[in-house]
């Protein structure tokens, strides 16, 4: 049965991208995780995975790594399900700004990790991610306003898998959006796959502290 690797739910937010595409299409997998903490760690990491990161899918002897790599695997895998919207031009869109989403935002990730368990309002500097916040808004908001659904592109589809991260740290940060864009980030909320693994990560023990507040804000 394929597999994916992934690591702690409550901070991984690469994992969550292709795991949550993998639920949401009821594609049927295993799941290992592997801490992102802890004694040798990252000696564990390097040991099953090509480049020491998480995630990673296992199918029938490929190992594939990176995520947007994984999820054009499974959409040329599993080609009845919409992974990637069925029109090509909204197709072309979606994997445009899926791409602006691996390579982009550097400064939110480094200010605000993702954080499920985590309450942090007003504790980053708003400032420091102005800039991510502008581009959310002019990437995102005229793709809603176009939609004909909740999701970027009606359907949920692999686009909004990759911003799924971005809606937690909006929510853990208090991170200030606009009214249509807290109701995407509800939408994906409210999806049931997101809320597995969103109760899963509550439960977890291990604590990362590079990825609590108070650790960011001594660093910085």
């Amino acid at each position: 049965m394929m597999k994916i690797l992934i690591g702690n739910k409550n901070y991984s937010s690469w994992s969550l991208r292709p795991w949550l595409v993998l639920r949401y299409f009821e594609i049927e997998f295993e799941e290992e995780i592997l801490l992102l903490n802890g004694d040798k760690w990252k000696q564990n990491l390097l040991a099953r995975t090509p480049s020491g990161l998480v995630p990673v899918l296992e199918d029938d002897g490929l190992v594939i790594d990176e995520t947007i790599a994984i999820i054009e695997y499974l959409a040329d895998r599993f080609p009845q399900h919409n992974i990637w919207p069925d029109d090509m031009g909204q197709r072309a869109m979606a994997r445009a700004c899926s791409a602006r989403m691996h390579a982009g935002f550097v400064a939110l990730r480094s200010a605000a990790p993702m954080n499920i368990r985590g309450n942090f309002p007003g504790r980053i500097d708003a400032k420091v991610i102005a800039r991510d916040m502008e581009e959310w808004e002019k990437l995102l908001v005229p793709l809603l306003v176009n939609s004909q659904g909740p999701y970027l592109f009606d359907d949920f589809c692999a686009a909004d898998a990759m911003f799924a991260p971005v809606a937690c740290r909006v929510n853990t940060y208090g991170i200030d959006v606009s009214p249509r864009l807290k109701n995407y980030f509800a939408a994906i909320f409210s999806l049931t796959a997101f809320k597995e693994w969103q109760g899963a990560a509550l439960k977890e023990p291990w604590v990362i502290p590079e990825g609590e507040m108070d650790f960011i804000q001594v660093q910085n």
